[in-house]
């Protein structure tokens, strides 16, 4: 089994190009899926051809009875069957046991998004006085006129930036590229934010901070002096690095206080409010799923569900015979 994994995680990194943090998932459910094995035969963990359909769904069993999500099980399911898929290939298998399995039906949850009064709210927190508070303004109105996922942000290069069409080029889930839109608002927060970033590069920026910030910024700025520009990072830490996921979790969280609102709002809500605000205001359905790069229309339907309010308040006002008649 465990020569058959590495196999499988080889063939996921060449052959299907895919990335670090889809490999890692695999990994996790592949490990996840031995260890149920071990403890169920006492160590032994048998080979791929052994297994069998009706093994598998005892680990579903078992899922369903420690309470896993529907999402996290689906997962797993969506592992195994990529797994023996391959093994077929390979020839460990002559059948995909994993196959027949169905996914449980997901009662899924609607995604939480803020009014445009408490986006307002969120994009006005950060200072216009700090240079890093302009940074932060600039991400927040870019990740609010995009839709995209903070990784997508993340690893945004400044070659990616197209001034004069309103786009930027992200890359998304599975290594695809696409292009998204970049509003009038977040197009001048970017360029306020540039101007910090052009003396933070050139060690001109007064960075507040430890003594070790002022002892390494000079090594840092001799090393940016050896890039492409196009390949430098849009948004910089405090040392001209690139901003990690975590980093603007944390940004978000710091100003959702100054904002005082709802501690729900994660980095990936300013996307589901980018979603729903446009399909409110009348966008086409696909669309917007061009726009977030879902890759099925299923994905981006469940933010209609968010609209129905809206579509029942429009209907009152404008049908003849929808208001009652007092």
């Amino acid at each position: 089994m465990q020569k058959a994994l590495e196999q499988f995680i080889r063939y996921l990194r060449v052959e299907r190009n895919s990335s670090e943090l889809t490999v890692k998932s695999y990994g996790e459910d592949m490990d996840a899926f031995i260890e149920y094995f071990s403890d169920l035969y006492g160590g032994r963990i048998p080979a791929p051809a052994e297994i069998t359909t009706l093994q598998l769904r005892g680990y579903v069993s078992a899922m369903v009875e420690g309470n896993y999500s529907h999402a996290t099980i689906a997962r797993r399911l969506a592992s195994l069957r990529s797994f023996f898929r391959y093994g077929l290939r390979a020839g460990w298998v002559t059948e995909n046991p994993a196959k027949p399995l169905r996914n449980p039906r997901n009662n899924r949850p609607l995604p939480f998004f803020l009014t445009t009064d408490e986006i307002n709210k969120l994009l006005l927190a950060p200072s216009a006085l700090e240079p890093f508070g302009v940074r932060d303004r600039a991400i927040l109105e870019v990740l609010y006129s995009s839709g995209v996922r903070v990784s997508e942000l993340t690893g945004m290069n400044m070659g990616d930036i197209s001034k004069a069409d309103g786009l930027v080029r992200v890359r998304g889930k599975g290594r695809k590229e696409r292009f998204a839109l970049i509003g009038s608002y977040a197009a001048e927060a970017l360029e306020s934010w540039f101007f910090f970033r052009r003396e933070l590069l050139e060690g001109k920026l007064n960075v507040r901070g430890k003594r070790r910030v002022k002892k390494v910024l000079p090594k840092i700025v001799k090393r940016n002096a050896n890039l492409n520009p196009a390949d430098l990072p849009v948004f910089l830490n405090k040392f001209s690095g690139r901003l990690t996921t975590r980093s603007i979790g944390r940004m978000i969280e710091k100003y959702l206080k100054v904002a005082g609102l709802d501690k729900r709002t994660s980095p990936h809500t300013l996307r589901h409010t980018f979603a729903t605000h446009l399909l409110n205001n009348g966008a086409d359905i696909r669309s917007v799923q061009e726009l977030l790069g879902h890759k099925s229309l299923i994905t981006t339907q469940i933010y209609t569900h968010l609209t129905t309010t809206n579509l029942l308040e429009i209907y009152q006002k404008a049908h003849p015979r929808a208001a009652a008649r007092n």
